[in-house]
């Protein structure tokens, strides 16, 4: 079994894929604090409860933008699976060029995300990754990384209203039933979920007229589904792209008997 870890800024995705098959998949929260023995302990039991043996781990590859998580993670499957993780970053083989003006300030789940996009889809393709930010990514017809755009993410921009203004509540992240909010939970939603539509459906159209109006546009985070219904800007979904880019990405690293 493959193990893979994608540690984001909100929550830290794992997986396993069993011969090209993805398998189990989880979502834990991140929280820099917790040591390697916690993950370790938390992972061990999501193992036991979908009937896997942890000893069956044969290679990990993960990807962080969390800085502080990531020696932990790489310790904790050192300890407890017994695998050296490959940690996608600079002088990984990714199968994609960076053409970054900073290639190490390219996001490993970017990385990976256009990896996986190109493989899957072909070029020029724009991942669009709806999370804790909202992410565009453009990778050329060649497979070049080009670029993208960062902008807050709507549970970011939530959280935002809600700490800096006296009035504002949490509200739910989901499309109302009109653009025209007729009271408050709803004006916040009309602005958080179809604004980050308009947001979403406007970049590409940007991005089409730099990449080319031919390229395939895929979707992919956490909340893509909240704004999967509100827009037909997608040509594909695929939560699992950045799960399965490190996946190829482990099998372009691997060790020549298959170990971490």
């Amino acid at each position: 079994m493959l193990l893979v870890l994608d540690i984001g800024n909100t929550n830290i995705k794992a997986a396993v894929f069993q011969g090209d098959g993805l398998g189990a998949t989880w979502r834990i929260a991140t929280d820099a604090r917790r040591m390697p023995d916690e993950y370790g302990l938390i992972l061990h039991d999501l193992f036991r409860l979908h009937g896997l043996d942890p000893k069956g781990v044969t290679g990990c590859c993960m990807c962080s933008v969390v800085p502080p998580l990531t020696s932990s993670m790489d310790e904790m499957c050192r300890n407890y699976f017994n695998v050296t993780p490959i940690i996608v970053g600079a002088g990984t083989r990714t199968g994609v060029q960076i053409r970054y003006d900073a290639p190490r300030d390219v996001g490993a789940d970017r990385i990976a995300d256009a990896a996986a996009a190109f493989r899957l889809y072909g070029g020029p393709v724009i991942v669009i990754d709806v999370g804790t930010t909202t992410v565009f990514n453009a990778i050329s017809d060649s497979g070049e990384y080009l670029g993208g755009a960062i902008a807050a993410g709507m549970r970011m921009a939530a959280e935002s209203l809600f700490i800096n203004t006296s009035q504002l509540r949490r509200v739910d992240l989901a499309a109302p039933p009109e653009a025209i909010g007729r009271n408050t939970v709803a004006a916040m939603q009309s602005g958080l979920v179809l604004g980050c539509v308009d947001l979403i459906e406007g970049m590409v159209r940007r991005f089409k007229k730099e990449l080319g109006e031919n390229a395939r546009v895929v979707g992919t985070g956490g909340l893509v589904n909240i704004v999967q219904d509100q827009t037909d800007v997608f040509d594909y979904v695929n939560k699992d792209l950045t799960l399965i880019g490190l996946k190829m990405i482990y099998e372009m690293n691997r060790t020549p008997t298959g170990g971490g």
